[in-house]
């Protein structure tokens, strides 16, 4: 059955990993987007995913083994640890499933590269977090570049910047390990935001260090806990973009306080201020060449509160139509080597070329129903 040939039916979600973050992506997945079902939810703790099958009216609570034989399931959701993102897709992957995963892809660049391998080997799809660039703030955005608001795009800056988890996160020293760090926990926002805006990157380099080789827990339950920090902690990076444009981007867990925007886009004609695309709606400011000031511009998309899960819809669409999805595979494995890009430029004291290249997703139509990414 080709991918045109499918019927147009609620596809059935399977959702690994029933923690904190979970809860949404049930709202949305099973009781909002209209092409979207959760038949099944599975985490190690059976107990866990049991609670989250009776909030929100799942039949099947189950292993993530069993819920890899439910036929009725089409794309499996990861939402488990980092670490466990590669060889939960991939065991969604060998079992005939379609895969979307929590940011990032995977920990390992050379892991990222074998699901999309093992993918594309069975025709299957790949796609992951974060799909905040679908909501309404960053769509606007995209829309006014793309109408040539602030003409052609010169450069982009984008800061993430504070002191860390250690003083409210419950357990942080992962935060503080490999796969951890502040461009690992947060740059999927910023890098995926750009990448949608600006177009794929050509190259990055960057600097990095480690400010606090030892931080100390004060959040409960592990208040007193010394953490041996192994990541780089402040990076910042450069960015060439294939269009041209060349971005700057800073993200630290060293910084106390600072006053920097979260994203802004730089052109010939204008500057454009991008809300923080670690949500989905936000405020849209334009500032044109000879104004003497900045402008809010209302949002002409829809999906402006938490709509996690709207990647995971508009993969579903795309199974139906045959398009690729926004939130697709070769997007979230770019996003993944920028990443380590510039730790190994940092290390290598080098520009890195990208190698894994991918397609500017196409923006969401304007006027959508609340419940669908297709009109």
């Amino acid at each position: 059955m080709t991918a045109l040939s499918l019927p147009k039916q609620p596809a059935g979600i399977g959702i690994v990993g029933c923690g904190n973050i979970s809860s949404i992506y049930f709202r949305n997945l099973h009781q909002r987007f209209r092409n979207t079902t959760v038949l099944a939810c599975a985490d190690l703790d059976l107990e866990r995913a049991k609670a989250r099958a009776e909030e929100f009216g799942v039949q099947h609570a189950c292993t993530p083994e069993e819920l890899m034989k439910n036929p009725d399931i089409s794309i499996v959701v990861n939402l488990t640890i980092p670490n466990a993102h590669y060889s939960v897709c991939m065991q969604a992957l060998q079992a005939g499933k379609n895969a979307y995963v929590e940011k990032p892809l995977s920990v390992d660049l050379e892991q990222g590269e074998e699901l999309q391998n093992a993918a594309a080997a069975r025709g299957l799809r790949v796609g992951g977090a974060p799909d905040t660039f679908l909501g309404g703030g960053i769509q606007t955005c995209r829309k006014l570049l793309d109408e040539g608001w602030i003409g052609e795009p010169v450069a982009a800056a984008a800061f993430m910047m504070g002191h860390g988890h250690e003083s409210w996160h419950p357990d942080p020293e992962f935060y503080y390990k490999k796969g951890g760090g502040p461009m690992f926990d947060m740059g999927p926002y910023y890098l995926t935001a750009l990448v949608n805006l600006l177009g794929p990157i050509k190259r990055v380099t960057g600097s990095t260090r480690v400010t606090f080789p030892e931080r100390t827990i004060t959040s409960k339950p592990k208040y007193g806990t010394v953490i041996s920090v192994d990541t780089p902690t402040h990076i910042a990076g450069v960015i060439d973009f294939e269009c041209g444009a060349i971005g700057t981007l800073v993200t630290s867990f060293d910084v106390w306080s600072h006053s920097m925007p979260c994203i802004e886009i730089y052109g010939t004609e204008g500057s454009m201020r991008v809300p923080d695309p670690n949500g989905f709606g936000g405020q849209v400011m334009i500032r044109r060449a000879g104004a003497s000031d900045w402008s809010v511009i209302p949002l002409t998309h829809g999906f402006a509160e938490n709509e996690r899960g709207v990647g995971v819809a508009d993969m579903a669409a795309g199974l139906v139509s045959g398009r690729l999805h926004r939130a697709s595979g070769d997007l979230t494995l770019h996003v993944l080597e920028a990443m380590h890009g510039f730790h190994i430029a940092a290390r290598e004291e080098k520009h890195y070329a990208m190698k894994n290249q991918c397609r500017r997703p196409a923006p969401l139509p304007m006027g959508l129903p609340s419940n669908a990414v297709d009109a």
